[in-house]
Parts: C-alpha cells; sequence; structure tokens
C-alpha cells in the first residue's frame, strides 16, 4: 500500500510572522498517518526548514531552476534548495505552465534538474476546463507526462512524486467528483503501467484540485488517489491537518 502524502502549496502567500505562527500551529497539531510536506514561498525557506529541523514534516519548493548554477537572474537552484532543507520540489504547476508559459520541454528539464539535485520531483499534470470540455484531457495528461518520461526514463518517474490537477477546479471552489479524479488517478497510473508495472504500482498520485476537509475523505479513499497538493486550506492550520487526517 502506497503511503499517503498531503503537500501545502503555499503560493505567494504569508508574512514571515504567519508562516512561523503557520509551521508552529502545524507541529502542534495532529495529521494522523499521512506524511506532511510544506511549500512555503522561496524567501521563507529556510526559515521554515530551520523550523522543521528534527520534525516528521518535509520540506518542499515550489519550483527549481532548470540550470545548476550562473546568470539566471530571480531562479533558485536545485542544489540552494537542497542547502535550505528541502525534500521536494515542485515542477509544472498549471500557474506556472499557464502565467509564466513554461513548456513541457522546460517541466522535463526542471524535473531532471530537481532530481540530479536530489530532491523529489512533485510533478503536476491536468487539464483546463476547455480542454476537458473538448474531451481530451487523457490527451493533455498523457502529452505532459510523456515529456518528462521520454526526456528522463520511466525509471525517473519511481522517485517522482505526480500531482494531477484539473485546473479548471484550482481556485474556483470547483471540484471533480471522486470518480472523475479517480478516472484519471487511474489513466495516470495506466499510463505509467503500460511500461513498466513495478514503477506504476509505486508512484504516489495526489489530487490537486481545491481538496480541503470536507471532500478529503471521500477523495482519498479512491484506490488511485495517494494524498492531495493543497493549496487554499494549506494555509489554514486545522483545516491542512484534518485533511491528513481524513486519509
Amino acid at each position: 500500500m502506497r503511503p499517503t502524502l498531503i503537500a501545502g502549496n503555499w503560493k505567494m502567500n504569508g508574512s514571515l510572522q504567519s508562516v512561523i505562527q503557520l509551521v508552529e500551529d502545524i507541529k502542534g497539531g495532529d495529521a494522523g498517518s499521512a506524511k506532511l510536506a510544506v511549500c512555503p514561498p522561496a524567501i521563507f525557506l529556510m526559515k521554515v526548514g530551520g523550523m522543521l529541523e528534527g520534525s516528521q514534516i518535509a520540506l518542499g519548493s515550489q519550483n527549481v531552476c532548470d540550470q545548476a548554477s550562473g546568470a539566471f537572474t530571480g531562479e533558485v537552484s536545485g542544489a540552494m534548495l537542497k542547502e535550505a532543507g528541502c525534500q521536494y520540489a515542485i515542477v509544472g504547476h498549471s500557474e506556472r505552465r499557464a502565467l509564466y508559459l513554461e513548456s513541457d520541454a522546460l517541466v522535463a528539464a526542471r524535473f531532471a534538474m530537481a532530481q540530479q539535485s536530489r530532491l523529489i520531483p512533485i510533478l503536476c499534470v491536468g487539464e483546463t476546463l476547455q480542454e476537458r470540455e473538448d474531451g481530451i484531457t487523457q490527451q493533455v495528461v498523457a502529452r505532459q507526462l510523456g515529456a518528462v518520461i521520454e526526456s528522463q526514463g520511466i525509471e525517473a518517474i519511481s522517485n517522482s512524486v505526480i500531482a494531477y490537477e484539473p485546473v479548471w477546479a484550482i481556485g474556483t471552489g470547483k471540484v471533480a467528483t471522486p470518480e472523475q479524479a479517480q478516472a484519471v488517478h487511474a489513466y495516470i497510473r495506466n499510463l505509467v503501467a503500460e511500461q513498466d508495472a513495478a514503477v506504476a504500482n509505486k508512484v504516489q498520485i495526489l489530487y490537486g484540485g481545491s481538496m480541503n476537509p470536507t471532500n478529503a475523505g471521500e477523495l482519498l479513499s479512491q484506490p488511485d488517489i495517494d494524498g492531495g497538493l493543497i493549496g487554499g486550506a494549506a494555509l489554514k492550520a486545522a483545516d491542512f491537518l484534518a485533511i491528513g487526517q481524513a486519509a
């Protein structure tokens, strides 16, 4: 049985004071048997990493540069993230793809650099509302995942996490039904299984579409949903911990 991972993506939210309070509240709470990870804004990584030392809560970044070092103003390298205490790095989040025009090739390069830096990439894939209405959800997900597999090989997936984000359900209050979410999760696992069944059985696939304490239990009960990539609910310790308990 795959362990449950609940990862909080704090996006560009918080102040130093609020971040300190949030970390303290999460550390002092109970998330059941789920593994927790938090992904604060880059400027707070060192502070949060220090606060998490000795705890079971993992630290993650919201992005990682595809280059090891050099003249890349504003970017943060995998080695820097590792030194800050990161275990995970989100790559290919829908907001990065949509707002900053990150291509499948760039996402694959970020994925590769994360692994080279001994970080576990959380690879985000998912379709927009228009793509879902056009009936091409599977084609979109296969293209996004395929770019990484073609670049890095199927074995690389075994040391990663996949997060399915139906873009139409992020920050909109809309949520895919458990059956809709499970269908895409199963499709992703089958895509991987076509090349390596052992890797498919091992890889964690998280749901990243407005999971909250109310719907988490039903979503996490689905056979191919192994956790959540949590946005808004991750900014409230009680909600974040309740999602863990729902697992």
